[in-house]
């Protein structure tokens, strides 16, 4: 994410832990409709894990996005992490969770 620093895990010579971002720096973006149950229970998801993580999240409405809709009209809900396709219709919150931390 541009201006932002990079916050990294430390690395050990005998860990041989990679540098991870940490779980605040992440976006998550449900990509949604209006009247869509799936939607709504994706969105609970989404505001539980992000809350409890520290992670921004955003929503966006297919019927107000031509290009989101001609990709994504047959999956909603769709969840991005980072730009990055996720999930779609189901929101596994231990796999979400994951996702943000690992």
């Amino acid at each position: 994410m541009a201006g932002m620093s990079p916050i990294f895990r430390r690395r050990s010579a005998t860990s041989g832990v990679a540098p991870a971002a940490a779980p605040q720096e992440h976006l998550v973006t449900l990509i949604r409709k209006p009247g869509c149950h799936l939607c709504d229970d994706a969105q609970i998801v989404i505001e539980k894990v992000c809350a409890d993580l520290g992670v921004s999240w955003e929503q966006k409405d297919i019927t107000e996005d031509k290009d989101l809709h001609e990709k994504y009209w047959e999956q909603i809900p769709v969840v991005l992490v980072d730009g990055e396709q996720h999930t779609f219709w189901r929101v596994d919150e231990g796999r979400l969770r994951r996702a943000l931390t690992g």
